[in-house]
């Protein structure tokens, strides 16, 4: 294949994921819109940063396999049976579609392992764009991890003021589609970590544990202390805690959608280990169990789960009130879960970004006025990283930076014992 064909393909991609079929079918056709491939933005939606204050990008809802674990894939569409809800259709909140067949087939080359992707694995970013210089003295190191549940790679940023001295670590866990590349340049977490000093970890999930990267959440085995991916990113956790100088008690766990609801296991499994969670546009631990309540706790939110300790786990939630890929009623779940059953005071307060975002930001304090909980709503806010850069996928360059409201929440939040690095 030519390069120019390469880059059909490329645009065909990006706008079937944006929902645009007829401008793809005429990609496909050799019958290019307007927009030129070559100069395509690299964020699906276009320049997040010339995007109107509550426009968000959409994002494509993944098709689960026939059984528990495995390969999520794009939607197969059959032009005499339309989707029966929005969670079967491209993205959320389109219009059923009749789907002619050479894109039916389009999409299902699409999910195929390496078929339009990026070297990132992102469709429709640029494959050869490269990566932001690190500061002087900064390292974006590649290291790996394995135990008896399998092996997983991952990344850590150690700023350049590090020397040694005990630091907190923030565990991110990508989305589905992204990598630790994207997911640093979306969130800006490294930028923030050369500002304020704190080591940060990406595992990246294999591509041969989901062929669209997503984290797991949904299978039982992989919501269990010391099984399947939890059992991974905890030891990834502790090997970094080995190889580096932690700060003992300031360890603390993140992620965004699929990512989100891991983080929100990890947190239940391992309240001794992180010290406080961050879950943006995730579900709640146990939300799911297997396929077809996945999609169901996607749609309407899941069975709520609470941990065996019942004990309060410190957690700040990002969601937007607009997200048709995750209902907002699971950031709602996600502190409910948290809460477990202590009595917390509540404070309401609303505000606006400098972006133009509205948020109302809900805290909830414990006797002595600490905040333990909080739960921002993103108002008009749909599926991507509050506040992020338009460098990675999925972000809103517009809203409250989640990443920096993270930390801050984070950082109020040591645990009075470090956890055993063994």
């Amino acid at each position: 294949m030519n390069a120019k064909a390469n880059i059909d393909m490329l645009e065909a991609t990006r706008l079937t994921r944006e929902g645009r079929l007829a401008e793809a079918m005429a990609v496909l056709r050799g019958e290019l819109p307007g927009a030129n491939p070559s100069t395509a933005p690299s964020d699906a939606a276009g320049d997040a940063s010339k995007r109107p204050p509550g426009h968000f990008s959409r994002i494509i809802n993944m098709v689960p396999p026939s059984s528990g674990g495995g390969a999520w894939t794009p939607p197969k569409f059959d032009s005499s049976h339309p989707p029966s809800n929005a969670f079967d259709s491209l993205a959320g909140g389109l219009a059923h579609p009749q789907v002619p067949e050479a894109l039916r087939g389009f999409l299902d080359r699409v999910g195929q392992s390496g078929s339009t992707l990026g070297l990132d694995g992102l469709v429709g970013l640029d494959p050869t764009r490269a990566p932001a210089p690190l500061p002087e003295g900064a390292r974006f190191e590649e290291k790996s991890f394995a135990n008896e549940a399998g092996s997983r790679a991952y990344k850590v940023y150690i700023p350049s003021s590090y020397s040694g001295q005990p630091v907190p670590l923030v565990v991110m866990l990508h989305g589905c589609t992204q990598s630790p590349d994207d997911f640093a340049a979306g969130t800006q977490m490294n930028e923030l970590a050369e500002e304020q000093t704190f080591l940060v970890a990406y595992p990246a999930q294999a591509q041969s544990a989901n062929v669209s990267k997503c984290w797991n959440w949904f299978n039982a085995g992989d919501q269990q202390r010391d099984r399947g991916e939890p059992s991974l990113i905890a030891g990834i956790t502790r090997q970094i805690m080995r190889d580096f100088s932690v700060e003992p008690g300031r360890i603390y766990v993140a992620g965004l959608s699929a990512g989100g609801a891991a983080a929100a296991i990890m947190g239940s499994a391992y309240p001794d280990l992180y010290a406080a969670v961050g879950v943006h546009s995730g579900l709640a631990c146990g939300a799911a169990r297997d396929m077809p309540s996945a999609f169901a706790a996607m749609r309407q939110g899941g069975t709520l789960h609470h941990s065996g300790t019942n004990q309060l786990v410190p957690t700040i939630v990002f969601h937007g009130d607009r997200d048709t890929t995750v209902n907002p009623v699971n950031g709602d779940q996600v502190i409910a879960q948290s809460k477990a059953s202590s009595d917390l005071r509540t404070t309401v307060s609303r505000g606006q970004s400098p972006g133009g975002v509205g948020y109302t930001r809900t805290v909830g304090c414990d006797d002595s006025g600490h905040p333990m909980l909080e739960h921002w709503v993103l108002h008009g806010a749909g599926h991507a990283w509050s506040g992020g850069s338009a460098t990675g996928s999925y972000t809103e360059p517009h809203g409250p930076e989640a990443s920096r409201e993270m930390m801050r929440f984070f950082l109020e939040h040591p645990k009075p014992k470090a956890p055993s690095p063994v």
